[in-house]
This record gives C-alpha cells, structure tokens and sequence, in this order.
C-alpha cells in the first residue's frame, strides 16, 4: 500500500516562472509570440504581418541611411499658457513623457539622407503624450518644411498621432493651420512632400499636413481618421462599414496612394523620390 503514498519529498504545486517580457500578444492574430522573434521582423508579427508601433529613434534607424541623421530644431519647450492641470500639471506631464520615451517632444526632426538621396525628415512619435501636435510640434514642422525649401529637398513626414495636444487650448489648434501653410509653400516651390501614415494618425494630425503629401504612403492596417467610429456613429446614426478608418479601406476609397509594408518603406521612397523629385 506504501506505493500510493505520497511521500514527504514530492510536491504537487511546483509552478514554473517566465520571466516578464519575453513574449508578446499580438493585438491583432492574438498569437503569444517570441519577442526577439518580433523584433528582428522589424517589430512586425510573423504569423499575420500586424505592424506593431515603434518609437522615433527606431523609425528612423529603418528609414534613413545609417549615420546620416542631424536633427535640427532641438531644445525647443512647450509653454502652458492655460496653466492647464489634470492628475497633474501639464509642465509635470511633459517632464514626465520626456523620461518615458528619452525624447524632448512628440516628433523629431532633421537632416537625413535616403538611399543617398537627401531629404528633410520629421517623425512622430506616439509614446510621447499620444504624439500631440502642440506648438513645439508644429514649429519643428514648420522648420523643416522651410529647411527643405531652402536647401531644395524632399520633405518627408512620418505621422502617428492621436491628434492636437489640447493642454494648450488655441495654441494647439492654430498649428493645424501653420503647418497647412508651410506644406503650401513646398507646393509653390515644387518641393516633394512624402507623408507616411504609422498606426495611428487622428485628429488634427490626419486633418493638417499628414493628409496634404503628394505621395502618401501608409503601413498595413493603420488607423487613420480624425474622429473616432464611435463618435462618428453616434453622430451620424448609422453603422460604420467593417474595417472602417483602416489604411486598406482609405485605400481602396482612394484617400491614400499606396500600403507599404515596413520592410520596404525605405526603398519605396527612395525609388519615388528618383521618379518624382524635380519634376
């Protein structure tokens, strides 16, 4: 009978512990996955091509040309005229998204070259406060849209952005028109604008400069809109089509000119820029 004892040496609720952070559910197959896995697609699933969201500094180490990144344009500081306050204060918010991300704002600018082809670069990054456009953005948009002017290059943006940063009232509303603007005069003087559009761009993103490119570009399965679906619904009381806002549907609506998959954004614009640039 001794052969169905437990004896005192056996234990039945033994657990084995994974550390944290090394797999990742995908948000959109669901499938657990293999971090390093993910990262070396370049932050992209495996298993359904789901582009996950990448910071500022990682956009760039894939878009341009390895060293070839001067940012311009730094230092700059939001003011809070509002002297606006939630949980905390809007100064302390700011402080608190610049130790989060490592980054000064919401989007980085800066001389770069593509390919070999030079080009003015503005990314944004969604990390820092939802990437709000907010004075600081909107003058380094500005900037760099002057800049490219001046030195006769493309310009090219990467939005991911859930709209103004309404911590600063009218000062944030008034960019949409600045950097409207600033796009305008790179029409007037045939400059190539190239807007790419990451996951998400809302707001007053989607309804300024992101929208205004002469090619826009956009990864698989991006949101892209300026309300959201269910304000939209609620507003006009229907229900919206399966999908709806995703790059595929303002693709086949013809709201953007193509979905271009991370691992071939580069070359994509390397090779637009040769057909278009100076024409």
């Amino acid at each position: 009978m001794a052969w169905f004892k437990k004896g005192k040496d056996v234990k039945t609720d033994k657990k084995v512990k994974i550390p944290e952070g090394l797999w990742v559910k995908c948000d959109s197959c669901k499938e657990i996955i293999y971090k390093k896995e993910i990262e070396k697609n370049l932050n992209i699933c495996p298993k359904c091509n789901y582009h996950f969201r990448i910071s500022a500094p990682e956009r760039l180490g894939l878009l341009v040309d390895e060293g070839s990144f001067v940012e311009m344009s730094s230092g700059l500081c939001s003011d809070d005229p509002l002297k606006f306050k939630d949980k905390i204060s809007y100064a302390d918010r700011i402080l608190e998204n610049r130790e989060k991300s490592g980054l000064e704002e919401a989007a980085v600018s800066g001389d770069a070259t593509i390919n070999g082809h030079p080009v003015i670069v503005v990314v944004m990054d969604f990390s820092f406060m939802g990437g709000s456009m907010g004075s600081v953005v909107g003058e380094k948009v500005v900037r760099a849209a002057e800049a490219a002017i001046d030195k006769k290059v493309p310009f090219i943006t990467v939005a991911s952005s859930g709209g103004a940063r309404m911590q600063e009232g009218i000062f944030s509303l008034m960019q949409m028109a600045r950097v409207s603007a600033a796009v305008a005069r790179l029409n007037d003087n045939g400059i190539l604008f190239i807007s790419v559009l990451a996951d998400p761009t809302f707001g007053g993103v989607t309804a300024s400069f992101a929208m205004l490119g002469d090619v826009i570009l956009a990864e698989p399965r991006s949101l892209i809109g300026f309300a959201g679906p269910r304000v939209i619904e609620q507003t006009i009381k229907q229900q919206l089509p399966e999908d709806f806002q995703r790059a595929e549907f303002l693709l086949e609506h013809g709201l953007i000119d193509r979905i271009v998959d991370r691992k071939e954004i580069k070359r994509t614009i390397a090779r637009t820029i040769e057909l278009l640039h100076g024409i």
